[in-house]
């Protein structure tokens, strides 16, 4: 496919085709918001190649902005050039990762000390400049050499490292399975316990200087400006990259995709252990063993009985950083990433970070660029660049997900029982200062076991609560109650964060079983049993028992250190729910983020610009009010764009019924939805559109309840048969595993009627909105001629965390004049969200046609009618009866369907 190049005000677009006029508008727009540094909000519905766009937009800044910035370091760096102070600035501008040194001084200072700060300031920044260069000619002169050496290389480590790991395999089976399990082999056990005690806890400035200089030595490489783009699923990101590919900048744009240790890891011991923590605590261990035996290995003496620990063969430096050179060389999405990791038998997962540095373009999940701690981890730095969140219109859902924590009583109890044993094993060899954090823990997870109304020395699974229900509290009472206000969260979090207690414990627990306290066991049982089992199953294979206990994480520590930091949000921004129930073990504490902002701020105020884009992001009042207004940022730097759908104006019929078919006012409350007659009438009009609707009928509704109830009253009443000689039936499943045979077979149904003349002319599909069929699936063409949508689908006001989100945005919202208060806005918004999300299931391209159906009354308020998809709100009738409604629908399906009988 040949590119073309698109000249939109100046600035030249390559596409790999002809762009709508849309996209060029995107595209422009798109330019001026990165170039000004501002905050964009940007909609283009499905079909309208948003992705490309949003590539080729993006990209073409960089490359202009890179080239400005080489032309820039050209005339400083020149032979006899004056560094002028325009030029000096111009290049700061342009600087992605670097602060301004231009600081402000006393006024009244002797011109000759001002001047020779500005020359000084000039020649550090020219030394500055002469060292990017030099770097970056490195880098390319390594890719260079990779792209000429190719994979060859990896070759002679490959067979010594496999040579080196089945021996170490081997030496390991035989000792394990020799050992015995009495006193002698705990002593031998003994002997290799040094990395599960902890070390001395050194003091903030002595770990920070030390950590400031590992993150030296491992990140030798500036970060070049680049672009991150994060988007909800691995299938939404694997599906950018491909379209990377499609584009006239596949070829040229250093691109690496991250993702999690499930999606990444080649190690299939640590990917069979199943749970996500498991993985992630087995992945930190094997890198501390192997750190350790390299530290030890020739300082201190060989001792005989050694516990033998088994490093990762995938965790080594060079080849790393030999598939982090393959990973910028060429445009490779997860799957290619994993399928070479296992062929270099280098780690994709560390070597893909090891890229982010030079890379010009970083494929993310949400998570990992909206959480702090996660960004940290992974070497995201965001000074300077520019951000790009796609499918953001459940963005404030999302940030506050993933901010919000819950521990039940079982995770408590079980954190309490492991501490409490490990500081009793261990007790005698730790520090004051681990003593002190660990009894403090301690206190914590008891307290918390108390305000759930239990006790830490009972098992939780057989202790029963005096009362019952929830309670929602404010931080600062939460901590009272629990009588912990006295204790330091802050210097606890960062304790646990150093220490990596939760990780000691996982060892602890692997090697030694610790269990829940219970009246038959012993203090000896407790402590051989995990041992005993594990050293059963090397002789006895895997049984069900001991798949189920690998799949139970093993450190509940680990969450409730994310419970304790939770804890150190302001008071204002987070509510603690205490939700007791008959059992200790299904008792909960929960932490509820109110200000998903507090979060947000960071990546605002860090990056050049930011970019959040949607196919669908009405109504758009949340994000400028409850995200970006709360994280400080001016209006007048907040830039709306909304293009129009590349489909021909008659190939939408959008509709609002009022009325059914019997005069009966369409009106799906709460209190009204249930009544005989509104199932009935919802019945009939269904029966009249799939009279009409080639294909496939996608019908909304509220709940999952409800289209039970709804089923059940039609095949009581004989509508379901009535429906059924048109349309085959399908409803949508709860579980997710079996959406996917479901649309299987609604799609093999709608096929195979397309192909035969008999009664059944399609299928009609009863999905949930806000379920697993209203976000993400496609129902293009006769998949989805028409999607009904019935009644509004508003949240359960009487949620106990509704309510308290919604008085907090009384309190901390204005209220504009004229307007229901904040708290009832996001109400509708919330409701106006999720339709918008199922409605946008059809129309999927620039050929496709359907119509749209709104069955309720309220639909036509202008307030609502504000909040649907300029798209789709241009283009509405209102029918306040069904007759016309049904007319219009009848002539609409029969003039797409057949066109030459018009």
């Amino acid at each position: 496919m040949a590119a073309e190049s698109q000249e939109i005000g100046g600035i030249h677009f390559p596409f790999p085709f002809p762009p709508y006029s849309i996209q060029e508008d995107f595209m422009a727009e798109l330019y001026k918001v990165l170039e000004a540094g501002k905050i964009g909000i940007f909609e283009s519905p499905t079909g309208t190649g948003k992705s490309l766009s949003l590539i080729c937009g993006a990209l073409s800044w960089l490359r202009d902005f890179e080239q400005k910035k080489l032309q820039s370091e050209a005339r400083l760096l020149a032979p006899g050039s004056s560094s002028t102070s325009s030029g000096k600035n111009s290049l700061m501008s342009s600087s992605s990762c670097q602060e301004p040194s231009d600081t402000p001084r006393p006024s009244g200072e002797p011109d000759w000390v001002t001047e020779f700060v500005q020359k000084k300031e000039e020649r550090d920044l020219v030394e500055r400049l002469r060292e990017e260069q030099m770097k970056r000619r490195k880098r390319e002169e390594r890719l260079q050499e990779v792209y000429q050496d190719g994979r060859l290389r990896f070759a002679a480590k490959r067979m010594k490292q496999e040579e080196e790991e089945t021996e170490t395999l081997l030496r390991l089976s035989r000792e394990m399975l020799a050992a015995g399990t009495g006193p002698e082999q705990l002593e031998q056990l003994e002997c290799g316990e040094e990395h599960l005690v902890l070390a001395e806890y050194e003091s903030d400035e002595e770990r920070r200087g030390s950590r400031v200089d590992e993150a030296e030595d491992d990140l030798e490489e500036e970060h070049v400006t680049k672009i991150y783009y994060c988007s909800r699923t691995h299938s939404q990101l694997a599906q950018f990259v491909r379209e990377v590919l499609k584009s006239p900048f596949g070829k040229e744009t250093r691109l690496v995709s991250l993702g999690s240790r499930q999606s990444l890891c080649v190690n299939e011991d640590v990917k069979n252990l199943g749970s996500v923590q498991l993985m992630n605590d087995r992945c930190v261990d094997m890198q501390r063993s192997k750190h350790e035996k390299n530290r030890t290995g020739e300082d201190k003496p060989k001792r005989r009985r050694q516990k033998i620990q088994t490093s990762c063969p995938f965790y080594n430096h060079e080849q790393m950083e030999l598939l982090r050179d393959e990973i910028l060389l060429e445009v490779k999405d997860m799957e290619q990433l994993v399928a070479l990791g296992k062929e270099a038998r280098a780690c994709p997962y560390y070597g893909s970070r090891f890229a982010i540095p030079a890379a010009q373009l970083v494929v993310l999940p949400y998570p990992m660029l909206l959480h702090a701690a996660t960004r940290q981890a992974a070497g995201i730095r965001l000074q300077g660049q520019v951000v790009i969140i796609d499918e953001a219109h459940n963005l404030i859902d999302t940030i506050t997900n993933i901010h919000s924590t819950e521990v039940n009583g079982s995770q408590l109890c079980q954190a309490h029982s492991q501490l409490l044993q490990y500081m009793e094993r261990y007790g005698k060899r730790l520090k004051a200062k681990n003593l002190m954090y660990i009894k403090q823990i301690l206190y914590l997870l008891e307290k918390f076991v108390v305000v759930l109304g239990g006790n830490v020395k009972q098992n939780p699974s057989t202790q029963s609560l005096p009362q019952t229900g929830s309670e929602l509290k404010s931080i600062n009472d939460f901590l009272f109650q629990s009588q912990v206000d006295n204790i330091n969260l802050f210097k606890v979090q960062r304790y646990l964060e150093k220490s990596m207690l939760s990780r000691k414990l996982f060892g602890f627990t692997e090697c030694f079983g610790v269990v829940l306290p219970s009246p038959s066991d012993s203090q000896e049982n407790r402590g051989l049993g995990g041992f005993q089992q594990f050293l059963k199953s090397l002789q006895s294979g895997p049984t069900e028992d001991s798949q189920a206990v690998a799949l139970r994480p093993a450190s509940p520590l680990m969450h409730i250190e994310a419970f304790l930091a939770a804890l150190t949000t302001a008071n204002q921004d987070g509510r603690v729910i205490v939700n007791r129930q008959g059992s200790m073990g299904q008792s909960s504490l929960k932490f509820l983020l109110l200000n998903p902002a507090v979060h947000f701020a960071q990546v605002v105020k860090e990056c050049r610009a930011v970019v959040i884009a949607g196919g669908t992001m009405q109504p758009v009042s949340d994000f400028r009010e409850q995200l970006l207004a709360c994280c400080g940022v001016e209006a007048a730097r907040v830039v709306e764009f909304s293009c129009g759908h590349v489909i021909p104006p008659d190939n939408i019929l959008p509709l609002i019924i009022c009325n059914g078919p019997s005069n009966q006012q369409l009106e799906f409350t709460y209190q009204r939805r249930e009544l005989p007659q509104m199932m009935e009438e919802t019945g009939r009009i269904l029966c009249n559109l799939c009279n009409v609707v080639p294909g496939g009928v996608v019908c909304f509704l509220p709940s999952y309840e409800y289209l039970r109830q709804v089923h059940a009253h039609w095949d009581k009443t004989g509508l379901l048969a009535r429906l059924s000689v048109k349309k085959k039936i399908f409803q949508e499943p709860k579980r997710a595993s079996q959406v996917e045979q479901v649309l299987m077979a609604y799609s093999k149904c709608i096929t195979s009627c397309s192909h035969s003349e008999g009664h059944l002319t399609g299928a009609l599909l009863l999905s949930v909105v806000g379920g697993k069929m209203s976000e993400g699936i496609n129902f293009s063409d006769d998949l989805g001629r028409c999607v009904v949508m019935v009644g509004m689908p508003y949240p359960n006001i009487k949620s106990p965390e509704l309510q308290e989100k919604m008085a907090y945005l009384d309190q901390t919202l204005p209220r504009t004049p004229g307007q229901p208060p904040p708290g009832t806005v996001l109400i509708e918004n919330l409701c106006m969200k999720a339709i918008n999300q199922s409605i946008g299931r059809a129309i999927r391209h620039q050929r496709d046609f359907a119509s749209i159906v709104l069955l309720d009354h309220r639909y036509a308020r202008p307030s609502i009618l504000a909040k649907l998809p300029a798209w789709i709100r241009d283009r509405v009738e209102v029918k306040a009866t069904f007759g016309p409604a049904f007319a219009a629908m009848r002539k609409f399906h029969r003039e797409k369907s057949h066109p030459c009988l018009v």
